[in-house]
């Protein structure tokens, strides 16, 4: 945790403490509501990583962290459904294109939210969402299989697959239009509440000047693939929060305090990795780390139930909630590398 709270984490912690604790249980059964993302505008949390020129607080990584943490701990769908819109903000602050102009800054105040539509890239040499170049734009076919935020959301960023093996990225508007269906909202174990659905593209049109970027898979490979083996602050946001839990019932204090200790170290870790260049070779090491974390998130999780006993099994009860999040996190952004080395590691253990 930072030394001197920044602004935003304070703010962070009151939204948290205000409004999404209390309600969590709520609206992991009823939805997010969009009065939470409101809430989330308000606070200028929409804002954490984008560029001051634009109207964002441009903070350093470890406050996007923290605030990240307190989010995940205490509604984890809510967490969820903002933490989307981070990643076309750093798109869009990083490369510079028309689209940029037109919707950094109504992204990095809040005036607008995105989701993403790309983590099926990673299927490649699989392609489940094809990119085909047309006179003036791109059409887009296939399918999405995992969306989230449909309804929140105003703009999402998509990707194709060229028949070229190039990457495409586009802002779209995200709502059902010619070319473009979503399913009824899924029902999951864990963060219905994020209001999940897939995506059918039947022909989607997107002019030229919503493109953001054009990569080479290859290459999108090697800056995706070092990123998605770090390990997400969520982790020990909903680790941290059923902790809390276990050390308020009797006889787990000493639980939560030793385990505390061994998620701090864990944590500390992972961070510090997160924070190094993509080295080649970096992949194993981060992911390693990440199998760590997710051992303690279990354990954590799995302690909260404990303690908690019988009154753990009613949908209302927060260990039960946080135990279901925890479960979604461990396949949250998965990659076939990351689940080989996660089933390799749970082998080792038994």
């Amino acid at each position: 945790m930072t030394t001197t709270p920044h602004p935003l984490v304070a703010r962070a912690q009151r939204l948290a403490g205000d409004l999404l604790l209390p309600q969590a249980e709520r609206v992991d059964q009823e939805g997010v509501p969009a009065s939470h993302v409101e809430a989330v505008k308000r606070a200028g949390l929409l804002g954490v990583v984008a560029p001051q020129e634009y109207g964002g607080a441009d903070a350093p990584v470890a406050v996007a962290r923290e605030t990240a943490e307190i989010l995940s701990g205490a509604c984890c769908s809510t967490w969820f459904v903002q933490t989307q819109h981070h990643t076309p903000v750093k798109l869009l602050a990083t490369y510079a294109s028309p689209v940029r102009e037109k919707l950094l800054r109504p992204l990095a105040t809040g005036e607008l939210m995105a989701g993403i539509a790309f983590a099926h890239v990673r299927a490649f040499p699989r392609v489940p969402v094809r990119a085909v170049p047309e006179e003036g734009g791109w059409r887009f076919e296939g399918r999405v299989p995992w969306y989230t935020g449909w309804g929140l959301n105003d703009v999402m960023l998509l990707a194709g697959v060229t028949d070229t093996a190039e990457v495409v990225f586009v802002f779209a508007e995200a709502r059902e239009q010619p070319g473009l269906t979503a399913s009824a909202p899924m029902r999951l174990a864990a963060l219905t509440a994020a209001r999940t659905v897939s995506l059918e593209l039947d022909g989607l049109r997107v002019p030229e000047e919503a493109v953001v970027l054009r990569t080479p898979q290859e290459e999108f490979a090697q800056v995706d693939l070092p990123r998605a083996a770090n390990t997400s602050p969520a982790v020990f946001g909903v680790a941290y929060a059923a902790l809390d839990l276990v050390a308020r019932t009797p006889d787990g204090e000493e639980t939560a305090r030793s385990l505390r200790t061994r998620l701090d170290e864990v944590r500390q870790d992972a961070y510090a990795l997160a924070d190094q260049p993509a080295a080649p070779g970096c992949v194993p090491e981060r992911l390693a780390v990440k199998t760590r974390a997710y051992d303690l998130l279990r354990a954590a999780t799995t302690a909260a139930i404990v303690a908690g006993g019988g009154r753990a099994m009613d949908l209302g009860s927060r260990a039960q909630r946080l135990a279901r999040e925890g479960m979604f996190l461990l396949v949250q952004g998965q990659t076939a590398e990351a689940r080989r080395r996660h089933l390799g590691s749970l082998a080792a253990s038994g």
